[in-house]
């Protein structure tokens, strides 16, 4: 036989047809390509008629909806540049960018869609909030829970402004007495500046409690929601929130590179970025309105679509729903592994939290435990300091660190019983 009758004959079954024609055009110099199809009735005929020796099928997707892959890929092929120019492209990212501001304004109760502001992540979205409106003398109030995205701009604000910083102590189970927000007041005092809930231990914050305590006195109240947008209820206004940051990418489904900054009316922050917006071109000064005061740059409008889609599905499937299902899942988790012997569990399991395990097993390195579980299981959990710092010296965690699971809705109770039983061989 000659070296092309020996060739492997291969189909490739993929719904996205730029896909099919990468993987096609990197299997073509190896492997004879027989056939393709992009749905199941199609690659049921192809294969009747070509009879290929080995069948690629697209993999299932573990972690995110199929509508928000198909949301991304479309707005590559179809999507403009928003507010540069008036052809069909950039009018279509236009209508979708306010869309999806809408989408957001409803499900944070959000008093204006033209008050919700697109970042690439909550970093960014805590960096303007923090950056553009503390000035040098004001006096803030945060908490042991911060996660670095909050924490770093307050120490380099503390350098450069001298702002003055306190923060609400954690205990060895990453609990708050909420009192001490009240105790910390000062005259100067401009804001509390919180987290909704731990990313460490889980342990969730009541933040109708501390919105009531900042509007009682004045301040201005700066939620974190990286740990709870879209799986926690959060309503600016009943909760009394000035200013909201959130990532797209964890609980809100969406993809990378999406968060956003939602703004209570009245509340005026300095540009933390300058430069293009599309309008008001010889304004040598960045345009006043919100939000392309805050918005500089090409918007991400393909992350966007994608969060659009995954906020469509999120109201489809119900935010109760899943948190429910995430909850159930945590449980079993902490269920079996809480009387594993030499494993230490973290935070408040008596109290309201998200779905996510920090433990330890005996004086184990986080990080080699990560690895193995990786490694030797197929897990993928965090180690180490998970950027919150003040947390693990609340915990005595600083020089082990610990080992994160989190769960989600795409978790299933196998892998759960599956990762129950790693924790336990490593212990043993």
């Amino acid at each position: 036989m000659s070296e092309r009758e020996q060739r492997i004959r291969i189909a490739v079954v993929d719904d996205h047809e730029m896909f099919r024609a990468g993987v096609i055009a990197t299997l073509q110099p190896y492997f004879d390509v027989v056939g393709q199809a992009a749905d199941v009735e199609g690659s049921v005929a192809m294969i009747a008629q070509t009879k290929p020796d080995v069948v690629l099928l697209d993999p299932p997707r573990k972690g995110v909806e199929q509508p928000v892959i198909d949301a991304v890929v479309s707005a590559m092929t179809t999507l403009g540049n928003s507010a540069r120019g008036t052809h069909e492209g950039s009018l279509s990212a236009s209508r979708m960018i306010y869309g999806t501001r809408e989408k957001l304004a409803t499900f944070f109760n959000c008093p204006r869609p033209d008050h919700v502001v697109f970042t690439a992540n909550s970093t960014e979205a805590l960096n303007m909030a923090i950056c553009g409106l503390l000035d040098p003398g004001d006096h803030v109030i945060a908490t042991d829970l911060e996660h670095n995205s909050v924490l770093r701009p307050l120490y380099r604000l503390e350098a450069e402004r001298s702002v003055s910083l306190s923060f609400v102590p954690a205990d060895r189970q990453g609990r708050i007495d909420y009192g001490d927000f009240e105790r910390l007041i000062r005259p100067e005092t401009r804001a509390i500046i919180c987290t909704h809930a731990s990313n460490l231990t889980g342990n969730v914050v009541d933040i109708g409690r501390v919105g009531a305590i900042a509007r009682a006195h004045g301040l201005i109240f700066i939620l974190d929601a990286s740990q709870t947008a879209g799986v926690l209820p959060i309503d600016m206004e009943a909760q009394q929130i000035d200013l909201l940051c959130f990532t797209g990418h964890k609980s809100l489904m969406g993809p990378q590179g999406t968060g956003g900054l939602c703004i209570r009316e009245g509340i005026a922050l300095r540009p933390w970025k300058v430069g293009g917006t599309g309008v008001q071109t010889y304004n040598p000064a960045q345009p006043e309105q919100l939000p392309t005061r805050l918005e500089a740059g090409t918007l991400n409008g393909h992350g966007i679509a994608g969060l659009s889609a995954a906020l469509d599905y999120i109201r489809t499937v119900g935010m109760e729903t899943i948190r429910e299902k995430e909850e159930a899942l945590m449980c079993r988790f902490y269920e079996g592994v809480s009387v594993i012997p030499d494993v230490t569990v973290y935070g408040d399991f008596t109290a309201p939290r998200t779905a996510v395990v920090a433990l330890n097993i005996r004086d184990y390195d986080s990080g080699e435990v990560s690895d193995a579980l990786a490694q030797d299981y197929g897990i993928a959990t965090r180690p180490g300091a998970h950027c919150a710092p003040r947390m693990h010296r609340a915990l005595g965690t600083e020089r082990q660190g610990a080992v994160r699971f989190s769960f989600g809705w795409f978790n299933t109770e196998h892998e759960i019983d599956t990762a129950i039983r790693a924790v336990k061989e490593l212990a043993e």
